[in-house]
């Protein structure tokens, strides 16, 4: 199965973006109807999440037809492909519902089980983040793509840290985040994927969390790559198909806030 070219993938990346936009941007800031997807909990979903998926899978049916879609609405189809396309419609539907220009849609694709180039889009802010061919770019609204750097800073006292929450996490996780957190210059929560793009853009310097699914972390592991960062599970390993998650600006950091979580 071949792989799109380098300009045949932002092409495609970015008419995939427009048209998820259509379905989402319309519907933030509005009184939308919630669903709750979790009995003993709460995981919103809204119409945005799942017509803006139904707009990006059509598209890459028609386009790719043997490639493979796996996607947080409405599952996987042709689970054999080499090429499978990763979709969070809106990754932070907490954030959407909400008002607040921290949620984006993802889309990341793999090959062979490993993410090659991806996608976060804020169609609200106008920034579009993406990595294609081991290089990442910012693309905001009427303006100049400009690539994307991480930061230099290697210590945790000098980082700021970024995560969702950690109330969502387990008991032993959230006390090794805890650990990370009170050695940290500065922490924030609530920003989903947009933390992750402020890291590759050189703005923060650590993201970590736990309990991912694979549609949350897909389209972010190239960004942060390809912009001089790492990202991994706790242990060092792939974190491809989500679980813990531990991104860091540069190798020096990463390390460092690896000794911290695993105590």
């Amino acid at each position: 199965m071949n792989t799109p070219s380098p300009l045949e993938l932002t092409s495609f990346f970015n008419t995939l973006c427009d048209a998820a936009a259509k379905e989402t941007l319309p519907r933030f800031r509005t009184k939308v109807t919630i669903d709750n997807k979790e009995v003993d909990g709460f995981d919103p979903v809204t119409e945005g999440d799942q017509e803006a998926e139904k707009a990006i899978r059509k598209l890459i049916q028609e386009h790719y037809p043997n490639h493979g879609i796996i996607g947080e609405e409405f599952g996987r189809h042709n689970e054999e492909a080499d090429l499978q396309w990763v979709i969070d419609p809106i990754d932070g539907t907490r954030a959407f519902i909400s008002g607040l220009p921290v949620w984006g849609t993802l889309m990341g694709l793999y090959q062979d089980g490993k993410p090659i180039a991806g996608v976060m889009d804020q169609p609200f802010t106008g920034e579009r983040f993406m990595a294609v061919d081991g290089q990442a770019n910012l693309s905001c609204r009427g303006g100049e793509s400009e690539r994307l750097s991480t930061s230099a800073v290697k210590s945790i006292s000098n980082a700021t840290l970024l995560t969702t929450s950690p109330h969502i996490m387990q008991t032993a996780a959230n006390e090794a985040y805890f650990m990370v957190e009170q050695q940290s210059q500065l922490f924030r929560y609530g920003c989903d994927c947009y933390a992750y793009s402020m890291l590759a853009a050189g703005q923060v310097d650590l993201v970590i969390e736990a309990e991912l699914f694979i549609y949350d972390i897909a389209a972010l592991i190239p960004i942060i790559e390809a912009a001089g960062g790492v990202v991994t599970n706790w242990q060092g390993g792939s974190c491809a198909n989500g679980g813990q998650v531990l991104a860091a600006a540069n190798a020096e950091l990463h390390e460092a806030a690896m000794k911290v979580l695993n105590g």
